[in-house]
């Protein structure tokens, strides 16, 4: 080899190794680039091994996509509350399962100019949050991301049915102590029961949420469903059809528990997930908790 082409050899290695550097530097700065909601809405909506329904409501409400994520919060709904929390915590992501301008398809116009709408839109502008709907796709999960978070709230796991996820097989209890038992797990202040108090149960349903009039009445015409534990359901539907059973001897009974109640724990458990999806990134579940109270029992005026 003469001395040109060991020259040659070298300055080519010399290339190839500023070449390497160049990419290495270029990959690095490509993976430190800082994480946008856009992108990481996107990674979680693969993560979950569904496809969003056409016109789905999970969509950003507010906010910019391309705006860096510095924490993410979870929750059943972005009350005003939980949104002053996040900005507290130093968390810009806003993941809410339920609306957040006060009807389904967050459509701002159905209350038109209304100062508290106003004000909570210009409270996610002012600390430059980014808030995005977690419902359908997160529901569409296999398994669905807010019942698999109520069954381990409710240590019903070893319960479950094998071909039925709605469906459980509990120890002998009654309505009475059932209602107790899941309003302690829940930390409820409040939930509804129709039926006898003392009647024997070993067969429930869960439908978290507000699954409608046919589904809940479908489910508590089965033989194998004694009782159905609901979020909510309308007065005038599901609870009279269940105290026209109850008095027709017929063995059924309702327990609502409160939609917040009956999902909450569905978006602790989405929290702990999206750490494995994000990891050192910032997760913290913020519970909105349930809206109603009880008043102290008051003597009667005289």
């Amino acid at each position: 080899m003469n001395m040109h082409s060991s020259l040659r050899g070298k300055l080519v290695g010399v290339l190839f190794i500023l070449g390497a550097t160049t990419v290495s530097i270029a990959a690095a700065q490509v993976t430190d680039a800082p994480l946008t909601a856009g992108a990481a809405i996107q990674r979680i909506i693969a993560a979950t091994g569904a496809t969003p329904p056409p016109n789905t409501v999970d969509t950003i409400k507010a906010g910019d996509p391309n705006t860096p994520v510095t924490g993410i919060v979870t929750t059943f709904l972005d009350t005003y509350q939980v949104l002053q929390q996040a900005v507290a915590g130093g968390k810009n992501l806003i993941i809410t399962h339920e609306p957040t301008f006060y009807n389904h398809p967050d459509d701002m116009t159905v209350l038109g100019d209304d100062p508290v709408q106003a004000e909570k839109l210009a409270y996610i502008q002012k600390h430059h949050l980014v808030v995005w709907r977690f419902h359908d796709t997160w529901h569409l999960r296999h398994p669905d991301g807010i019942l698999e978070g109520v069954i381990e709230e409710f240590g019903w796991k070893p319960y479950q049915s094998s071909s039925d996820p709605h469906l459980f097989t509990l120890p002998p209890t009654t309505v009475a102590q059932l209602s107790a038992t899941l309003r302690a797990r829940a930390g409820s202040r409040l939930i509804r029961v129709v039926g006898d108090p003392q009647m024997p149960v070993t067969h429930v349903a869960l439908l978290p949420g507000a699954s409608g009039l046919k589904m809940q009445v479908k489910v508590l015409e089965r033989d194998d469903v004694q009782v159905l534990v609901a979020g909510e359901a309308a007065e005038w539907e599901t609870v009279e059809y269940a105290r026209d059973a109850a008095a027709q001897g017929r063995h059924k009974a309702l327990i609502l528990l409160g939609h917040e109640v009956s999902e909450e724990a569905g978006m602790q458990y989405c929290a702990q997930w999206l750490k494995e999806i994000f990891p050192g990134m910032p997760v913290e579940f913020i519970k909105a908790g349930e809206p109603f109270w009880m008043p102290d029992p008051q003597p009667a005026a005289k």
